[in-house]
């Protein structure tokens, strides 16, 4: 029987003496997933990685000092973004896809902006590009997500849209799946570590590597997926770079929140398969 979510082992890589954990199963070109704010190997949706794997490697992992893995998540997210690529070499993987959600959006945009010959293409979901944005998190955000054990009625508001029906059925569905393989333990609820992950915030307004300009020069094809509805990273924050960023392309799911890749794992899935497989878009090799 071949692995999914719900059964592949957690293997664990020796990176800087701290064992990173991580899983692995799939089949194609090396996808690796970097996750959000309080993110753990469990907490991502297993229906979207069951899809990803079938046409992809998805490697998941956790942060250093995060769920399972050993040590301190670093304070500058420069060096969670070279953690990546020590776990791409570990690994023995000289090029992949890498797709980031949330806080994991601004890891995948500091990989690749760091490491361009090592990225193939970029997903991006429910974050905003490096720089000053004009659209800042919402008051509901930091009401729920600091809490230290979040409830299902904050899932709901963090992640999905609670004024809309089908957002509402698909958030106990996607909380349904993830719930078959969860450990809360693992989940960081201390101030302390939640201050390691804002530590890189003004570093990443201030842009001191110019990367937002970077977008108008970079080669690598670049996917954004976002809810119509983010409390977090608002999909607005996105739209002066239209235009500028020749490689990207926006998409924007409606009646959704900030995971729209669990309320339609599906279409979400079909638009990554697609991109993915685009020859074309693979203009700089």
């Amino acid at each position: 029987m071949k692995e999914n979510a719900l059964t592949v082992h957690t293997q664990f890589a020796n990176i800087d003496n701290n064992q990173i954990a991580y899983r692995k199963f799939g089949i194609g070109q090396p996808l690796i997933l970097l996750n959000r704010f309080r993110g753990t190997l469990d907490t991502w949706d297993p229906l979207f990685l069951n899809l990803l794997a079938k046409h992809n490697t998805v490697i998941t992992f956790d942060y250093c000092g995060i769920g399972y893995s050993e040590g301190e998540l670093p304070l500058a997210i420069k060096d969670v973004a070279n953690d990546v690529i020590k776990l791409a070499d570990y690994l023995d993987i000289e090029q992949f896809h890498v797709l980031g959600w949330s806080y994991g959006g601004w890891v995948a945009q500091y990989t690749m902006f760091l490491n361009p010959s090592r990225i193939l293409k970029a997903v991006i979901i429910g974050n905003n590009p490096i720089g000053k944005n004009e659209l800042p998190f919402k008051k509901e955000f930091f009401e729920r997500a600091l809490k230290p054990v979040n409830t299902d009625d904050d899932f709901l508001v963090l992640f999905f849209e609670p004024s809309s029906k089908k957002s509402s059925t698909a958030a106990e569905k996607s909380m349904q799946r993830i719930a078959k393989r969860f450990d809360l333990s693992k989940v960081p609820s201390s101030q302390e570590v939640f201050n390691r992950y804002f530590a890189s915030k003004n570093a990443i307004a201030e842009d001191s590597d110019n990367f937002r300009t970077a977008y108008q020069n970079t080669n690598i094809p670049i996917l954004v997926l976002s809810g119509n509805n983010d409390i977090s990273f608002s999909l607005e924050n996105w739209y002066p770079m239209l235009g500028k960023a020749p490689t990207l392309r926006l998409i924007v799911m409606p009646e959704a929140g900030h995971a729209p890749h669990f309320q339609y794992p599906n279409e979400t899935n079909s638009y990554i398969k697609a991109f993915f497989e685009d020859q074309a878009l693979l203009n700089r090799l």
